[in-house]
């Protein structure tokens, strides 16, 4: 039955061989039927293999009696295939075009999450490879059961084959992509540099909302494309033409490039003119902004003091965060952070440090102490005010402050734990905003003291294999 549906010719002998003879066909034999259906109607003129709205060969097909038969023969036998076929079906069916509300789809998209904890990385990556066109790409990357799993084969296996196949793909596409490698934090060098040659090539066609999503996984994984050298003035070109068509895009390029080490000089001009500021105070996404554009004047006054353009106006300064992040809150019961705190308590005291800190420009820290000429940490009530009041990011404010440390010697400590999710996948790379952070501090006078995870999961003696 294998060998007499991949030599069939036509759509109709494929179904007809699968639908015609129920007792010859196994598990196996559905998900080559449906890859042999799309391979078969990719080759039909009219709207490709995926269209699926009733036009062209593609919607005739998926509209006839012997193809809802073959659905529903899978949708009947599904909880007995095995996990290959499960998969291979679920993506075959996703590559056709057919909708996630569709009952085969769902179906088979139940089925595999009820099995999520039995799949291994090669059911899924060897079926994900076969299935390489810009529609199958999309409703891969646009399934949620996908979305949720990271998928480290595959996207090691994709990295060879993309960049062959990327001219031919949807910037849509392109950025699911983006969004998934940046969600898992997967740093493939291969595949980011693949986003960042169709971004150079596309970009001035794209609007800003989508260079945006295409430029975010550079800076979560803190890689600075191969190209960079051309990228960057590419986007700075771009942006100063779409500055102003959407500006919480715009800040969020900015913010890339600024966690990358890379300040376009004249952005900042655009963005802290008083023209771009009435535009977004006046916008649903007011205070989103003024967070970014705060952060970015603090960043400009630490890193980028040749700078001479115009600043934030002092009005709309705030801070970026005033609370731990969204990910830290979540992910808390799984951080090391309890067990430096009991370790603390015991060794100083809860009189000689603060947990959580969030101190200006935005920055939530761990911990912080505050320790001596002679190496004694002091409880905070005994730190002088002027030493122990928050850094602001003017330039009088950070001199007075340089100016009582160099008098004190004392120091003000972050203990920064570096959970698993702080760092690029398998990876001792820290996360772009994680290490921005950290460079801030440092150039704010705080001195860092880093406890990655890897170290603490030996203290607690629940080391990783």
């Amino acid at each position: 039955m294998k060998r007499l549906i991949e030599r069939s010719r036509s759509v109709g002998e494929v179904l007809r061989w699968v639908t015609q003879n129920p007792g010859k066909v196994s598990a196996s034999h559905y998900p080559i039927a449906l890859h042999k259906l799309g391979q078969l109607l990719q080759q039909q003129p009219g709207p490709p293999a995926g269209a699926g709205d009733g036009r062209g060969p593609a919607g005739q097909v998926l509209e006839q009696p012997e193809f809802h038969a073959l659905c529903q023969a899978i949708v009947s036998g599904c909880a007995k295939f095995d996990n290959f076929s499960i998969v291979n079906c679920l993506y075959a069916a996703a590559a056709l075009g057919l909708p996630g509300e569709s009952p085969l789809v769902r179906v088979l998209e139940d089925e595999s999450r009820s099995r999520l904890g039995r799949f291994n990385q090669k059911d899924v990556s060897m079926v994900f490879s076969s299935e390489a066109n810009n529609k199958a790409l999309e409703a891969i990357f646009s399934s949620q059961l996908f979305y949720e799993n990271r998928q480290e084969r595959f996207i090691r296996s994709m990295a060879e084959w993309l960049p062959r196949k990327a001219e031919n793909l949807t910037p849509y596409t392109m950025a699911l992509i983006a969004k998934y490698v940046a969600r898992h934090r997967l740093r493939e060098p291969r595949l980011l540099d693949t986003i960042a040659n169709f971004l150079l090539k596309r970009g001035e066609q794209l609007d800003s909302k989508v260079i945006q999503k295409l430029v975010f996984p550079f800076s979560r994984m803190n890689y600075r494309p191969s190209n960079h050298g051309e990228l960057f003035p590419k986007l700075e070109a771009i942006l100063e033409q779409k500055a102003g068509s959407s500006p919480l895009a715009t800040v969020n390029i900015l913010m890339s490039m600024f966690q990358l080490s890379h300040f376009p000089q004249t952005i900042l001009h655009q963005v802290f003119s008083p023209a771009f500021i009435t535009n977004v105070m006046s916008s649903p996404y007011a205070l989103i902004v003024r967070r970014y554009l705060s952060l970015l004047d603090a960043a400009v006054e630490l890193e980028f003091r040749e700078y001479s353009g115009p600043r934030l106006d002092p009005r709309y300064r705030v801070l970026m965060f005033e609370h731990a992040l969204t990910a830290d809150e979540a992910n808390r019961k799984y951080s090391y952070k309890g067990l430096v705190a009991e370790a603390l308590r015991q060794l100083v005291g809860e009189e000689c440090y603060r947990q959580d800190e969030v101190l200006p420009p935005g920055y939530c820290t761990d911990f912080l102490l505050w320790i001596n000429r002679s190496g004694t940490v002091l409880p905070l009530s005994r730190v002088p005010a002027a030493s122990k009041a928050p850094p602001a990011t003017s330039p009088a404010a950070m001199s007075l402050r340089s100016s009582v440390l160099a008098l004190t010697s004392d120091l003000q400590v972050v203990l920064s734990v570096n959970d698993k999710w702080h760092y690029c996948q398998n990876s001792d790379i820290l996360v772009g905003s994680r290490a921005m952070r950290d460079r801030h501090l440092r150039l704010l006078g705080y001195c860092l003291v880093q406890l990655p995870y890897t170290e603490l999961e030996k203290v607690s003696g629940i080391e990783e294999a």
